[in-house]
């Protein structure tokens, strides 16, 4: 190992643990290393996993192992502390670089990770993987001068045989690429399988020894308890439509499910200010008294949108100073009206991708989001962006430029709340692409919500959102998942849940499983000779009945609490008869 890296004491996690059994026998796993840091640190840190699969991944034995990928000159360098590194000079197309060959396994999933820095200025890096079936990006990084930064991806080994790493920049004019501490760690789909359960027991739930007793504090054995979840604290909801209003079918399905919501359209600029200067929010109060007689929660969706085939036909055209007027108009009726009856607030749709606004008023969108948190403090004010977690391709929303966003949020001086919205809209996930993309975001130590989850029509639509889920939920940063499947007797959005008569379709029994799973019903233990049980419990609110000839009535109930403490020491609760 080169003497002069950081080492990253904390998260150097490489201990192999065996998590479940498989076949009766037991399944053993690599860590998985969750660590990230946005830090640009002078040299770079160990690689994660020791290099895994890469050789010579800390560049301490030459050029071994790389190759010139294009017509670039590589070479290695050392810097002044005495770390070995590699560089890429004479670049004339963006994919010049270095690379190295490794070997694919189909059915395994592909973590990777690099320090990089280029020779001047800054430049968005992506590491690709060459495949037969076409060049994959796997992670994005913001490269800078003078010190190194941390790329993080992933990839689905979706074949078996050669590919090749490289890394690829637009910026070629005389930039130099540089590199450092690379890493390819490959894992069975078992293994990644341990890791989700692990998390869960780690972040999801609690170690609870629930002790009975009687009336004097003496331990009552062999009393049968009995656990049933009555509210769960970690919040899934789904989007509605206005149908949802007169239609009963619709009703009958959506309200024992769901006690989250987001209204797909009708709080929207278009619907409640069709024509200039005449709010029409029938459908929106109407919904919102709907929602609130069955204490369903609601985000408020959406405010403004950058995007300009988004607003209301009327606005499209204005002239500048008559948009910017329309535009404060918007938010001093919306968000008054509805504050303190939502939890959140996407501010401004999408203003990573779109700009029309800032572009065409002059005003950053920072200054929409100063003033709605003025006006409503009680509410969690969002970014929502899509293709963060979705699409390895997009640049604009890379995990990278969205915690650059945040940044400049603070920089410009918005101090208010501020929640990471991934939209979520899905064709083909790449999984371990969505867990580093996660790892990334989760370092801003913001809310993370999955805010429109859905999976487009294709083959496979079910599995893919089965996998999604066990992702999303399993990840330490994210506290909050919305479905978007508002039902339309035309057909969804994306991803219908249910047929036009409420039956649940393949996507819809993916949900329902999903929400059975992490919930407890009808757990059934005995105490011990000390008057204990002990289980592991999902955070959330619970009933416990406890059943006994001793207990006078035979039985009684009690309501409890479990939640996530300060450490991972079990929740010990004494329940009196």
């Amino acid at each position: 190992m080169n003497s002069f890296k950081r080492d990253n004491v904390l998260c150097h996690i490489l201990l192999y643990s065996c998590f479940f059994l498989c076949a009766g026998f037991p399944v053993y796993a690599i860590d998985y290393d969750y660590h990230f840091t946005t830090k640009c640190l002078e040299e770079p840190l160990n690689p994660q996993y020791s290099g895994g699969i890469a050789k010579n991944p800390e560049i301490n034995d030459g050029l071994n192992g790389w190759t010139s990928f294009g017509s670039s000159k590589i070479e290695t360098r050392t810097s002044k502390q005495g770390n070995t590194f590699i560089v890429a000079s004479h670049r004339t197309q963006p994919n010049h670089s270095f690379s190295q060959t490794i070997h694919v396994e189909k059915d395994t999933m592909y973590t990777i990770s690099a320090w990089l820095q280029v020779s001047h200025g800054k430049a968005d890096v992506v590491a690709m993987i060459r495949t037969p079936n076409g060049d994959i990006p796997t992670g994005w990084a913001i490269a800078k001068s003078g010190c190194w930064s941390m790329l993080k991806g992933g990839f689905n080994g979706n074949f078996s045989g050669p590919a090749e790493l490289y890394f690829e920049s637009k910026d070629i004019s005389s930039v130099e690429l540089w590199a450092d501490s690379i890493s390819i760690q490959p894992f069975t789909l078992l293994e990644w399988k341990a890791h989700q359960d692990q998390s869960i027991e780690k972040t999801r739930k609690s170690k609870v020894k629930l002790q009975v007793v009687d009336h004097q504090g003496q331990p009552i054995s062999n009393a049968t308890i009995m656990i049933k979840q009555t509210s769960s604290s970690f919040p899934i909801g789904n989007a509605m439509s206005y149908h949802i209003l007169t239609n009963t079918g619709y009703q009958d399905w959506y309200n024992p499910r769901f006690k989250l919501t987001v209204f797909e359209n009708e709080m929207k600029w278009w619907e409640t200010e069709p024509l200039p200067n005449k709010d029409d929010y029938h459908l929106a109060d109407a919904m919102l008294q709907y929602v609130q007689n069955r204490s369903i929660l609601l985000r408020g969706h959406n405010i403004v949108w950058e995007n300009r085939d988004m607003l209301p036909q009327w606005a499209k055209d204005l002239p500048r100073p008559l948009l910017a007027t329309a535009i404060e108009r918007r938010l001093n009726s919306l968000v008054p009206r509805y504050r303190d009856k939502v939890i959140h607030w996407d501010v401004d749709n999408e203003n990573m991708h779109f700009s029309y606004l800032e572009s065409q008023t002059g005003e950053n969108t920072v200054y929409y989001y100063k003033k709605a948190y003025d006006m409503d403090k009680g509410a969690l004010l969002f970014l929502n962006e899509w293709g963060t977690i979705e699409n390895p391709n997009d640049i604009v929303a890379s995990p990278a430029k969205y915690l650059a966003k945040i940044e400049e949020f603070r920089t410009l001086g918005y101090n208010g709340t501020l929640g990471i919205g991934l939209q979520g809209h899905f064709d083909t996930p790449t999984i371990p692409y969505i867990r580093s993309a996660l790892d990334i975001l989760a370092t801003a130590n913001l809310p993370i919500w999955i805010t429109e989850l859905d999976v487009s029509s294709r083959p496979l639509q079910a599995d893919y959102l089965r996998d999604i889920l066990g992702e999303l939920y399993t990840h330490p940063g994210v506290q909050g998942i919305m479905f978007w499947s508002p039902w339309q007797p035309q057909g969804c959005f994306k991803m219908c849940l249910t047929d036009n008569d409420f039956n649940n379709l393949p996507t819809g029994d993916v949900v329902d499983d999903f929400m059975r799973r992490i919930n407890h019903q009808g757990l059934i233990s005995t105490t011990n000779h000390d008057g204990y049980v002990e289980t592991s419990l999902y955070h959330g609110d619970y009933e416990v009945i406890i059943k006994h000839s001793a207990i006078k009535h035979q039985s009684f109930a009690h309501k409890i609490n479990v939640a996530k403490g300060k450490d991972s020491s079990t929740l010990v609760m004494k329940l009196s008869a």
